[in-house]
């Protein structure tokens, strides 16, 4: 059962792709619509990341601690200094990385 719900979810995102991206099927969205696509993206990444930032074992974690926090918000100088994707990356994971092995777990 597990593999046919999985195939059946990859067919689905194929043929949703396919539709808007083969130039043969003569299927066009308004600017309107693409318009309002410009904000899923931005919308899907915080509604990943916001979590994953604030929020440890169920809580608000706003502390001096909490390694995620400190390494967002040395990505968000970084980005905002730089312009460089690979480098905020690069940084930030470094800084996180130090960061985790530094500061012990709080549970």
């Amino acid at each position: 059962m597990k593999i046919v719900t999985i195939l059946l979810i990859a067919m689905i995102t194929f043929l949703t792709r396919y539709l808007f991206l083969h130039p043969g099927i003569p299927l066009r969205i308004g600017d309107k619509l693409s318009q309002f696509l410009n904000f899923s993206g931005p919308a899907v990444l915080t509604a990943i990341w916001v979590p994953i930032v604030f929020f440890q074992n169920d809580q608000v974690n706003l502390t001096y601690n909490n390694p995620y926090l400190i390494a967002a918000s040395i990505a968000i100088i970084v980005s905002i200094k730089t312009k460089s994707v690979y480098l905020t990356l690069a940084i930030s994971g470094f800084v996180f990385i130090l960061l985790r092995v530094f500061i012990p777990a709080t549970s």
